[in-house]
Order: structure tokens, then C-alpha cells, then sequence
């Protein structure tokens, strides 16, 4: 006997229902092997803490408000002698994501391996996750700003180039780092081409279907946080080329999302370049960033002028 499909309550995003607009921003409902995927990466991410040297610094007064150095593998391509002590090699900030609850910088330090054995410093941050915050995006939205200007100004003390700073995020990493590209540099005082390029893979651009979706049982939207945390509502701030990227095993919301943030820059006459990961789920995209031949890690190098 045939299964009748479950009714469809009423419509509160576009043409999804409560449910379906509760599973497009839950990604492990479109990943099933996530947790097998996010195993491989702390696993990697172990292995590279133990391989590079890791220098920890503080860019704010909190115990969350560190971030870890990677420098550039003396073996790489990277400047040495006179150039080095000149120019210092390029840098690669990374966001990394969690729904903007779990994950650390710990967690992801994969990230860093193809970087700093392509000749970059590689940083990744650490911050407040939200339910740490009670529920505000602000004070993590402003601490990622925070790191991003503090290692611009301090590029010199670790051998970098601030002439030559990167981002890279991913998830709500990616909606934090835009948030910062976007609004965060300007009440930071830093100069509006203090970040030379940045790759955002899987992230949110607009917080209101966010909002109406079960995210809201530990984020305390309001209209204040919508608006000044939607990156596709300040579109005159992004002041660099930006590379999009998404899997299209992603929810659908997810790559509408990037989809539609790349077309409203374009619009905007704002330098974009949209990478589409075919296959490739949420957790997928983001273990490509620690394969400098990955779909993610490559266009990361490409972007640097590494590759």
C-alpha cells in the first residue's frame, strides 16, 4: 500500500512549510555521512597542529578572543633573505563555522596546512559561540572584526605581509567573516583595501529566513541584528573580489543563499566569482579546504597567487 506524503502546514519562507524551512538550515538533514566527514577533519586538524609550528596569540581581552599562527614552511616557495625581512609573506585568515555554536580554531587547523606549505602565514581565530553570548550575534560578529584588524596591524610581529591579507570561512564562519568585509573594517578604522580577497563557501548572506527557521530556539534575533548582520543588505562595504563557493548537496537554502548574494554583487558591479562544488555536501566543502587540489582549497591558492 502506498504512503501518503505528511500534510504541508502553511507556508513561512518562500514555498516551504515550517518543517521544510527548519531542515534547510539544518545541514546534517542533507548530509548523512556529516559526522563521519567532521571525524576526518579533527583528525587532520590534530595531525597539523602537530606538524606546524603554532604560535597562539590574544587580539582581544576575552579567553575567547585568541587566535593561532601558522607560519610559512621554510621549505615552501615563501620570500626569504632580504625580501622576507621587506615584504614578509602573504596572510590567510580563517573563520571557521558551526552554526555559530560549536567548532574552534583547534578544530579546524586542516585549514592551515595548504597554506603555510604554499609560502602564506596561515591564522585561524577562535570567538564566543552564541549560546555563550546569550543568544547575540553581535559580540561575535565583533570579535571576528576584531581579530581580522588585529592581525592587519600586527602583521609585521609574525613575518607578514599586511599588503597581502587574505580571508577564507566557511558556514557561519562565512556569514561572520561577510559580516566583517561588510560593515566590521569601517568601525574597526581600517583601510577599505586592508583585505586584498576573500573565499566564503557555504554561507548565509540574509538572516531573515534564518530567523523564521528553528535557528531561533538559541538566536535572539531582532530587527536590529537582521539588518545590521545581513551582508546582502550592505553591499557597498564589500570593497574586495570575493570568491562564493557551495556544494549542490547543500540545502536548498544554502546554495540559494550564495547564489543570491553573488547575483546582487554582480549587480552592484562588485568583482565576484561564484564556485559551484558538484557532489559536495556541506562538511565535504569544508574538508576541500585542506586539499590545496580540492575544488575549495585550490581556488583559496589561485586566489592568493599561490597555486
Amino acid at each position: 500500500m502506498q504512503q501518503l506524503a505528511p500534510a504541508r502546514g502553511p507556508l513561512v519562507w518562500r514555498d516551504m512549510d515550517q518543517q521544510e524551512l527548519d531542515n534547510a538550515y539544518d545541514q546534517a538533514v542533507y548530509a548523512p555521512n556529516a559526522e563521519m566527514v567532521l571525524a576526518r577533519i579533527r583528525a587532520a586538524s590534530t595531525r597539523t597542529q602537530k606538524a606546524l609550528n603554532r604560535q597562539r596569540a590574544a587580539y582581544g581581552p576575552s579567553e575567547q578572543e585568541g587566535l593561532d599562527i601558522y607560519r610559512a614552511s621554510p621549505s615552501s616557495s615563501s620570500p626569504t633573505g632580504a625580501e622576507a625581512k621587506n615584504k614578509g609573506a602573504p596572510i590567510n585568515v580563517f573563520v571557521h563555522g558551526g552554526a555559530w555554536l560549536r567548532s574552534s580554531a583547534a578544530d579546524t587547523a586542516f585549514t592551515a596546512e595548504p597554506i603555510a606549505g604554499a609560502g602564506a602565514h596561515a591564522v585561524v581565530i577562535d570567538f564566543i559561540n552564541v549560546e555563550q553570548a546569550g543568544g547575540d550575534l553581535m559580540p561575535l560578529y565583533r570579535q571576528v572584526s576584531r581579530a581580522l584588524a588585529w592581525v592587519w596591524r600586527n602583521a609585521e610581529s609574525f613575518g607578514g605581509d599586511s599588503n597581502r591579507l587574505y580571508v577564507s570561512a566557511h558556514s557561519s564562519g562565512a556569514h561572520l567573516a561577510a559580516c566583517a568585509l561588510s560593515r566590521g573594517w569601517r568601525e574597526e578604522g581600517l583601510p577599505a583595501d586592508f583585505c586584498k580577497g576573500a573565499l566564503l563557501a557555504g554561507g548565509m548572506y540574509d538572516l531573515a529566513p534564518v530567523r523564521l527557521s528553528k535557528r531561533s530556539r538559541y538566536v535572539k534575533f531582532t530587527d536590529a541584528m537582521e539588518q545590521d548582520l545581513s551582508p546582502l543588505r550592505h553591499l557597498d562595504g564589500i570593497t574586495m573580489p570575493l570568491i562564493l563557493g557551495y556544494g549542490t548537496c547543500e540545502t536548498p537554502e544554502f546554495q540559494r543563499q550564495t547564489r543570491d548574494f553573488a547575483a546582487a554583487l554582480t549587480a552592484n558591479g562588485k568583482p565576484v566569482e561564484l564556485v559551484v562544488a558538484e557532489h559536495y555536501n556541506h562538511f565535504e566543502v569544508l574538508e576541500t579546504f585542506g586539499n590545496p587540489y580540492g575544488i575549495i582549497g585550490r581556488a583559496r591558492l589561485q586566489q592568493m597567487k599561490l597555486a
